[in-house]
């Protein structure tokens, strides 16, 4: 049997709630959280090759641990 693997910090207790977070939002609040993600100044948001992700979430991962 195929064991889960989670992010560092991530358990399958924390998965649930994300997931339960996630069902239990309506259209319209789901619609202000992208929205107000849009508006943060300190972030931007792109469209990426598919094949890339993993290459950007490498340098974001070296970013932010300071390297």
């Amino acid at each position: 049997m195929k064991q889960n693997r989670f992010p560092p910090g991530w358990d399958e207790e924390k998965v649930r709630r994300v997931l339960g977070y996630y069902e239990r939002q309506t259209e319209e609040e789901a619609v202000a959280e992208d929205e107000a993600a849009y508006e943060q100044e300190e972030l931007s948001m792109m469209e990426i090759p598919r094949e890339l992700v993993s290459k950007v979430r490498e340098l974001v991962a070296q970013h932010q641990s300071g390297k």
